[in-house]
């Protein structure tokens, strides 16, 4: 019942909008219009992979940044392994940004 009342308005609304609303059509109108810049040059353009790949890291990071939180809030319930399991993590995840730093990932030409 909700849905069909969803939908109604929405239908409703849409059809409100088309007979009530302006009827101004032209060539202007039909245009695209970008923060009053006019429009040149293709939007199929490329850009370098790296943009990628630095997004790629930063979710890879955020990643870390998820298991870690949840290791501050037990820290004190896990005692000394806990400690240690999570420096195994950050080592782990800290040579990880070391090889991509002397990769040369985060250079952008």
């Amino acid at each position: 019942m909700q849905t069909l009342i969803a939908v109604g308005f929405v239908g409703f609304a849409l059809a409100a909008s088309a007979f009530l609303g302006p009827k101004v059509r032209g060539k202007q109108k039909l245009e695209n219009f970008e923060s009053g810049i006019e429009q040149h040059g293709n939007a199929r353009t490329p850009f370098s992979v790296k943009y990628l790949l630095i997004a790629i890291l930063f979710v890879l990071f955020d990643v870390e940044v998820i298991f870690l939180y949840p290791w501050a809030v037990t820290f004190k319930e896990l005692g000394l392994i806990g400690f240690v399991e999570m420096v195994v993590f950050v080592s782990f995840v800290l040579a990880g940004l070391y090889y991509v730093l002397r990769k040369g990932v985060m250079k952008i030409e």
